[in-house]
């Protein structure tokens, strides 16, 4: 088991650039960093596996890898929504039946599997078949002040609530770096312990890095980026600039994991693979 494995976890509009999106090249440098994809065969889907995915890049602390991004979209009247494939069946080799929801996105596969980790996988909103209508909806009691007071709880996230995203700022590092917010996806109708969170970021650096990079232009949208906010070390719940301890860390502009201090850069996309557990047959 390699170290990213150490803790088990339609198309695009622009040329593909393979490697890492992030620091250096929105600070103007034209060489991309390559990363290397450990690949292996393997069953996916119901059944876990060998997993390629995209995700916010792991940058301190004991967590093995990056937690996966969620593509999204802004619909005809302004609210976001994770996108989610379209469940289908599929025979393996073995001749057993699993269901799989998985596309062509941005020059990669995207699959459901990109969120079978450390428990993650039974929860309910994980099924490729789960009946969810995809939107991100807003938390209670969430690490960020304009949101307990201006937003409410289970309301979907528009984009006029970050009109000011870029000059947006709380005391706890950069201002103007982008404005957050905690959510919840395909969690309606389920227990608080099955609730899927989210860490949305408006960001002008997320406009900038979406221009030359085919998966980022078809996973984002104005300036929107989302990952599932479940820290790979051991699933605790981290937050983007929302915890004045994270100075500390030196993680003041990053998404910090108090739990035990990992870190990740939301601005700084990088391609993974892990072995995705399988989900329960009786989930």
């Amino acid at each position: 088991m390699s170290a990213d494995d150490k803790y088990p976890e339609s198309t695009g509009r622009r040329r593909f650039v393979k490697g890492v999106v992030g620091s250096a090249a929105l600070a103007g440098v034209g060489t991309a960093t390559a990363v290397g994809i450990d690949s292996a065969t393997g069953p996916t889907g119901g059944g876990g596996g060998i997993v390629d995915f995209y995700g916010v890049e792991n940058t301190a602390g004991p967590a093995p890898r990056a937690m996966p991004q969620i593509p999204l979209e802004v619909d005809s009247e302004g609210y976001l929504k994770g996108i989610w494939p379209e469940p289908e069946t599929i025979t393996l080799e073995n001749g057993s039946e699993i269901t799989v929801a998985e596309m062509e996105l941005g020059g990669t596969t995207y699959s459901s599997t990109w969120y079978q980790y450390c428990g993650v996988q039974t929860n309910a909103g994980v099924r490729p078949d789960a009946d969810q209508d995809n939107y991100f909806r807003y938390i209670g009691n969430s690490k960020y002040d304009w949101q307990n007071s201006e937003m409410e709880e289970g309301a979907k996230i528009h984009v006029d609530d970050f009109s000011d995203y870029e000059t947006w700022g709380n005391g706890i590092g950069d201002d103007g770096l982008g404005k957050p917010a905690q959510a919840k996806w395909r969690s309606e109708d389920v227990s608080s312990s099955e609730i899927l969170p989210v860490q949305v970021i408006r960001s002008t650096r997320v406009e900038e890095m979406a221009q030359d990079n085919e998966w980022l232009s078809a996973s984002t949208e104005e300036g929107f980026i989302a990952n599932l906010n479940k820290c790979t070390h051991f699933c605790c719940v981290p937050t983007f600039k929302g915890l004045a301890g994270s100075a500390s860390a030196e993680a003041e502009n990053q998404i910090y994991c108090q739990c035990h201090q990992s870190a990740y850069d939301p601005f700084s996309i990088v391609q993974k693979s892990f072995a995705a557990l399988p989900i329960p047959e009786d989930s």
